[in-house]
């Protein structure tokens, strides 16, 4: 089984084009069932043993999310085996994964937002880079992921447009703000950005920043801030979403900007808003609006 992991693996990477966070990230999911078969001195996968699994899993209170995503991994996998043919049964079928309930995304103030943005300091270098990665993540919504693979050949500063690679590998064009353009230039031009690669934003060894870097700085200035620990840079593009949607914006732009492959995803965003839930009642109601 564990030869077939790694070919399954190698298939996300070269064929379906995956980014190597997923691929690390199916890799881990995978592991946790060939430990579980390791243990059950057994190499034979069929439903009652995924069954057994999944039972365990809960019996060690890991979280229905993580579960879910678990199953995601183990079920594209024998999708991929029985595909090739390398397996003649998919154990995987019939199998369902427990339900979520979906949550609502946090969402931060306009004003939250500025304090945590002038939490770095930009007369220093890391500081300035630090700024221009949290004006883009609040200027288009990027994920993480699409911010650390940002090269300088993706921006067009005179449209006012970045290249982005989403998930799968998927390229979609995003405007930026004129605000994010000027804190980008200022960046690219100081003397310290000497950039081993085209990369936008570097380490300190002139390398390409990596995800885990951008989260352990986020840690930081969430500190400085004062902000909750449970903000993450994810929780930036749920509030550009929002105060997208309470400005206006229609949801199928927001859905294109923010790369949704369903308009039911960028939905979300109307359960978020609580100043667009009480203008919407106020229009709405016959009694909202004062004649």
């Amino acid at each position: 089984m564990k030869p077939h992991v790694g070919r399954f693996l190698q298939h996300l990477q070269v064929v379906k084009n995956a980014s190597e966070h997923t691929v690390r990230n199916y890799g881990n999911d995978l592991k946790s069932l060939l430990d579980f078969l390791e243990l059950k001195e057994t190499q034979q996968v069929d439903k009652g043993l995924i069954r057994e699994f999944l039972a365990d899993l809960t019996d060690k209170k890991l979280a229905r999310r993580s579960i879910v995503r678990r199953l995601s991994a183990i079920r594209s996998f024998f999708h991929f085996l029985h595909k090739e043919k390398l397996i003649d049964t998919n154990p995987m079928t019939d199998i369902d994964s427990p339900k979520l309930e979906r949550k609502i995304p946090i969402s931060l103030t306009y004003e939250q937002v500025q304090n945590l943005f002038s939490q770095p300091n930009t007369d220093d270098f890391m500081g300035l880079r630090d700024r221009v990665i949290l004006e883009l993540f609040y200027s288009s919504g990027l994920r993480v992921s699409e911010l650390c693979a940002l090269s300088k050949k993706d921006f067009d500063f005179e449209k006012l447009e970045m290249r982005l690679q989403g998930k799968g590998r998927k390229v979609r064009v995003v405007p930026i703000t004129k605000n994010a353009a000027d804190w980008i230039a200022k960046l690219l031009s100081h003397p310290k950005h000497k950039s081993k690669t085209d990369a936008i934003f570097l380490n300190r060894f002139n390398g390409r920043l990596t995800t885990r870097s951008v989260d352990r700085l986020f840690v930081k200035y969430l500190k400085a801030s004062g902000l909750a620990a449970h903000i993450t840079p994810h929780i930036i593009r749920h509030t550009i979403a929002t105060h997208w949607l309470e400005n206006g914006m229609d949801l199928k732009t927001i859905q294109l900007i923010l790369g949704h492959n369903s308009l039911a995803t960028t939905t979300i965003y109307t359960h978020v808003s609580t100043t667009l839930k009480k203008k919407t009642y106020q229009e709405s109601h016959p009694h909202g609006t004062p004649s």
